[in-house]
């Protein structure tokens, strides 16, 4: 399987030593990506495209190269090509039949030709032989140049005929990590998912900083949605998951702060403890997820009063995205049923929040606060390598009864998302099987008749055991874990 891979347009109107870099470190990052793959894949750099060769034999190894290429930030599409050698204008029309011929029956074509190198012919010369003999060989419907049924896309280039056999899309974006590191605060909702993605497409290596506001169960979530970002658009790099438990931080300012300003005081002392993770990290940026008057703290007036906490970068990718507009992206980078069943725990202080802070009336509230409120709970931060929150995930539910056999009367609970179960339907002959996506579990599994077994499952099995240790710390002793062999 071959396949040549397009630099994102930006990276091709760089100076050449930058572009030089940038093209070696996308090389890197698909070598690194396909690391742990079963099947070798090789990466040739050209200058201007890198050729990947994988040893991808099955449908299922070519499908998953396909997902994965189509996930790595700086590469804006790929090329499946079948690459071989050739005489001349005959023999390449007679290859190019060879491929394409059967599949143009009662269909329009044209001929697309490019060509590298010199040669006797030009590409228009390449593309009118080609489409000519097949139109009076094959059982066509004719060559038609604009919005033919089927194009036929080749490349000549030297003294190697390159047939092109699908042409996919991929992320665009900058290649990893040609812009500084960055501490994204994730709530895990939608908003803070997607910024956190932007930032990465854009070549940022992107660290992830949660305040925990809602307890064990908040914080399992988000870091299924922080692995889940990791692992599909920026595996090629280590990055860290940061845990601040904020709920000290919550206490002192329900209790000492005017209600009008809570919310806008939270995100100050959120800018405060970014930062000084941000220095632990050495970097200069935090992100947020704020988007222009989506919420009261969010305000122009609100906004400005919040960066003076900090003197650190702080981007806000959505800052004029509508909600819809964030939704959708969410739903197509692979977040929407993760981010869907996590609440936006920040947003709920206040019941009558200002929408526009005077800075000096902030300060004199904060000055209520106790002076070490934020080193202290940065201080006991919990700081890991994200490829460690797998391992620790199964370290903690470990007390979790695991099966590989059910009994006559068990009720399998599928928790896996929509578009999972879709994907890869689960079948089981003799067993009940219920669909209740993990985030809902929590709240709909009590509606189900207590007098059954149940057996939690999903295709790795680690949150199928995290949401079981979840439900036995919730009192419910019916619940086990179901892992076929």
């Amino acid at each position: 399987m071959k396949l040549i891979i397009k630099l994102h347009p930006e990276i091709t109107i760089k100076s050449d030593d930058v572009r030089r870099r940038f093209t070696r470190l996308l090389e890197s990052n698909v070598r690194n990506v396909f690391k742990p793959y079963e099947f070798k894949v090789a990466v040739h750099n050209r200058w201007d495209k890198l050729e990947l060769v994988a040893a991808a034999d099955t449908p299922e190894q070519q499908q998953q190269v396909r997902a994965q290429l189509k996930c790595i930030p700086g590469i804006e599409q790929c090329l499946l090509v079948k690459e071989s050698d050739y005489q001349d204008l005959d023999d390449i029309y007679q290859q190019v039949k060879q491929v394409w011929g059967d599949k143009l029956a009662g269909k329009t074509f044209a001929v697309r030709a490019k060509r590298r190198g010199k040669h006797e012919f030009s590409s228009m010369e390449v593309a009118r032989y080609v489409g000519g003999g097949l139109n009076q060989n094959c059982n066509t419907a004719g060559v038609k140049l604009k919005n033919p049924d089927v194009t036929i896309e080749l490349e000549v280039n030297k003294d190697k005929l390159l047939i092109i056999h699908e042409r996919f899309k991929c992320l665009g974006g900058m290649p990893l990590p040609t812009q500084e590191d960055v501490v994204s605060l994730i709530s895990g909702g939608f908003d803070s998912s997607v910024a956190s993605f932007q930032m990465i497409r854009r070549g940022a290596r992107t660290h992830f900083c949660f305040f925990n506001l809602g307890g064990r169960e908040h914080e399992i979530g988000v870091k299924q949605v922080c692995k889940y970002l990791w692992q599909r658009y920026s595996a090629s790099h280590r990055v860290k998951f940061i845990g601040v438990d904020f709920e000290p931080v919550v206490a002192e300012i329900l209790e000492k702060v005017d209600n009008g300003l809570m919310g806008v005081v939270l995100k100050r002392m959120m800018m405060r403890a970014a930062a000084l993770v941000a220095d632990k990290l050495a970097t200069s940026t935090i992100v947020t997820g704020e988007c222009m008057g989506q919420v009261s703290s969010q305000t122009l007036a609100n906004l400005d009063v919040i960066n003076k906490a900090t003197d650190k970068l702080v981007l806000r990718p959505l800052i004029a995205m509508d909600k819809s507009e964030i939704i959708r992206q969410a739903r197509e980078i692979g977040v929407e049923d993760l981010a869907a069943g996590i609440p936006e725990y920040c947003g709920v202080i206040s019941k009558k929040p200002t929408v526009k802070a005077i800075l000096e009336r902030v300060e004199e509230e904060e000055a209520k606060l106790s002076a070490d409120l934020i080193e202290r709970v940065v201080y006991a931060a919990d700081m890991q390598d994200i490829r460690r929150i797998v391992k620790e995930a199964e370290h903690q539910v470990s007390s979790a009864e695991t099966s590989s056999t059910l009994p006559e009367a068990a009720v399998v609970v599928d928790i896996r998302s929509q578009d999972e179960v879709d994907d890869k339907p689960l079948s089981l002959d003799g067993i009940a099987i219920e669909h209740i996506p993990f985030f809902k579990l929590a709240t709909q599994f009590a509606e189900l008749p207590q007098d059954r077994e149940y057996y939690l499952y999903c295709d790795r099995g680690v949150m199928s055991q995290m949401q079981a240790l979840l439900l036995k710390e919730q009192g419910y002793s019916n619940v086990r874990v179901y892992r076929p062999k």
